[in-house]
């Protein structure tokens, strides 16, 4: 991924134009419902977030993250900030590498939408999925968190963690798919594209059956988690908007795409030279991840990449609806709208592989 991308998306800015709020009133909501809160509260905006906006909350005791609703005319059942709150409480309960919640606020009238506070975790965000600040010899061990961590994941039995109803088990890849079809298709400012029509007409026609269901991530990648300071190894997966009760592959199909994917998009690992940087090979990131999780392989793993892809270009759709909308939380979001067309073809390219 390109410097200036990482740039464009680390640290804070000031509260941008349209994405302020009453500080003395969520202050005040703090000071009710978060224990050990004490002012004064400074907020800045993280540059990052291409959905629910996110603030750095600071005060002389701590720092805390707040995510939201944005502000304006919403899709229906997107930026579901109280589901990312109740699978951060969960999987923390359970052991899971996530920041702890401190409170959910569900009445507008405070800030102007929904929003949840959490702990604000220190460690290093790798924007670049060669982890290029890493020793060569390092390199496996990072990679290899990532695979345990979303393995860890797919382990939990998502009605013992509390996490049963978290959505519908079963039919994961169809339903998916009639979602992301749905949202693309309803978005008219956004436009159609030819090559996410045809998407739109595979998909159903070749979807394999999805038994398994288990918590997915939905995003997980390099840049979406907290690495420890100095030890390769995962503190908080951040990022849960598109978590849901799913199919393990699907997930770990959408994170492994990364040995797909260009990295002036998103943190990927095309074209990069994986012997010289000490990577593993896509093939054996995957022959560890189903070691990890008893399986004999992946038959349906190619068909799952096509979908994610189809997936993330639904996805790039929609931040492309909100740029035009003037209500994209991301300073770096018109870039992202404007790689929409370059991920649809691609997503294509990948059906037609598999026919």
């Amino acid at each position: 991924m390109s410097e200036d991308f990482a740039a464009a998306n680390s640290g804070t800015d000031p509260v941008r134009e349209g994405y302020g709020f009453d500080e003395a009133a969520l202050a005040a909501w703090m000071a009710a419902h978060v224990e050990g809160f004490a002012g004064p509260l400074e907020v800045r905006q993280f540059k990052g977030g291409q959905s629910n906006p996110t603030y750095q909350l600071i005060t002389p005791a701590r720092k805390y993250v707040l995510r939201r609703k944005p502000p304006g005319e919403l899709l229906p059942g997107a930026h579901a900030v109280d589901r990312e709150a109740t699978v951060l409480s969960k999987l923390g309960a359970a052991g899971f590498p996530v920041a702890h919640v401190y409170g959910l606020c569900t009445d507008d009238s405070v800030i102007g939408t929904w929003f949840y506070v959490m702990e604000m975790v220190e460690g290093r965000i790798f924007w670049d999925a060669t982890f290029p600040d890493v020793a060569r010899k390092e390199r496996p061990r990072y990679l290899d968190a990532m695979n345990a961590t979303l393995a860890q994941l797919h382990s939990y039995d998502p009605q013992a963690i509390g996490l049963g109803d978290y959505g519908k088990p079963g039919n994961y890849f169809a339903r998916q798919i009639s979602r992301w079809s749905r949202q693309y298709l309803a978005d008219e400012l956004a436009g159609r594209n030819d090559d996410m029509d045809a998407l739109v007409e595979w998909l159903p026609t070749v979807t394999p059956p999805a038994e398994e269901s288990t918590v997915v991530h939905g995003d997980f990648r390099c840049d979406n988690m907290i690495f420890h300071p100095s030890e390769p190894r995962v503190l908080a997966v951040l990022d849960w908007e598109l978590s849901t009760l799913g199919h393990p592959i699907a997930d770990f199909a959408n994170h492994a795409m990364m040995y797909r994917m260009p990295p002036d998009i998103v943190a990927g690992l095309k074209g990069a030279d994986l012997a010289a940087l000490g990577i593993p090979s896509e093939a054996d990131y995957v022959a560890a991840y189903c070691a990890r999780t008893g399986r004999a392989g992946i038959p349906e793993y190619e068909f799952a990449i096509a979908f994610n892809l189809f997936r993330f270009a639904a996805i790039f759709h929609g931040i492309k609806g909100r740029v035009l909308r003037g209500t994209a939380a991301s300073a770096n979001a018109a870039n992202r709208a404007e790689a929409f067309p370059r991920i649809a073809r691609m997503a294509r390219e990948s059906m037609e592989n598999c026919r």
